[in-house]
């Protein structure tokens, strides 16, 4: 038996619960790991309010770093011991024991916690400037000379798209208010202030508009980044469905195709220095209840994890 974050009725982080749960056994091309941290996202509190899974009862987590301690059939890329981190589709990643579908090693330079928060946010970014055509699959694509506008460029998506974008060679420009501007230049980005005026600032930077945007705050912007790139078809939002559908902006979803190559790729930019997600708070697994409640106040700049033994 193993110890896993879960609940048996929907509503607010009170109805977190840590559980006890049979151990889960790896199939064919997973791996099981004793997991030592796991990410906390916002599509957690929309699971937990019955916004997604009508099923109870549920466990949590997409996300997780451990050590490996069991390998699935016909797995030969790892060995047990290796430290790797990657995606848990089962929902079951904040736990004891994990079983990851997806998976890379863990950068020599990062921690448990660290590699914890990268998978859901590197993917997000990467999947998404794909699909803006923005150095297509990887660091060495077709983004130079192209100018990006990232709204909402100062969470823990929004950085890690501007990190790859500038990696992919593109000129980036990120909306976030004027506290995030010193760390959104530290990213590489060159930033303005959201809200009313946004559109002329950014015109102040780019007269003749920007290539392609990415709305990642879903802040009811949609009409202006159309605007300022030229049409419906050079935006794209992770955040934002009913502007999607007004508009005629497509939204970006996991199953269209994940980027689940980035989570390898993003181990050469973190060790020479041209990617790095913060970590905004650490919980222990026993207080995930708590790491909700901070979450969902949306306050908090970096990423939540859940760590579970040590996270060194």
């Amino acid at each position: 038996m193993m110890k896993a974050a879960g609940f048996s009725r929907f509503g607010g982080p009170e109805v977190l619960e840590i559980m006890e749960l049979a151990e889960p056994r790896p199939g064919p091309g997973r791996v099981r790991i004793a997991v030592r941290a796991a990410g906390v996202n916002a599509s957690d509190w929309k699971k937990r309010q019955g916004l997604m899974d009508p099923e109870l009862p549920q466990t949590m987590g997409y996300e997780a770093a451990g050590v490996v301690d069991e390998l699935g059939e016909g797995v030969t890329d790892v060995a047990i011991g290796d430290r790797v981190f990657g995606f848990c589709v089962d929902g079951a990643a904040q736990a004891e024991l994990a079983v990851l579908s997806y998976y890379a090693p863990i950068p020599p330079s990062l921690d448990f916690a660290a590699a914890a928060a990268l998978p859901s946010s590197v993917e997000t970014a990467a999947r998404a400037l794909d699909q803006l055509g923005i150095g297509v699959g990887g660091v060495s694509g077709s983004g130079g000379g192209s100018t990006v506008l990232i709204n909402g460029a100062s969470g823990s998506v929004g950085a890690a798209a501007v990190q790859l974008a500038v990696a992919r060679g593109a000129r980036v420009i990120g909306t976030g208010s004027p506290a995030t501007h010193d760390y959104l230049r530290s990213l590489g980005a060159e930033p303005v202030v959201y809200g009313d005026g946004m559109e002329e600032r950014v015109r102040e930077l780019a007269p003749d508009g920007v290539d392609r945007a990415l709305d990642v705050a879903g802040s009811g912007i949609l009409p202006e980044l159309i605007d300022l790139a030229g049409g419906a078809e050079h935006v794209i939002t992770i955040a934002d469905v009913a502007g999607a559908q007004q508009y005629g902006v497509r939204f970006s979803r996991g199953d269209s195709g994940r980027a689940l190559y980035a989570l390898a790729q993003v181990g050469e930019l973190i060790e020479s220095g041209r990617f790095a997600l913060p970590i905004g708070q650490a919980f222990p697994l026993a207080d995930v209840a708590e790491a909700h409640r901070v979450g969902e106040t949306g306050r908090v700049r970096g990423k939540l994890v859940l760590v579970v033994g040590s996270a060194e």
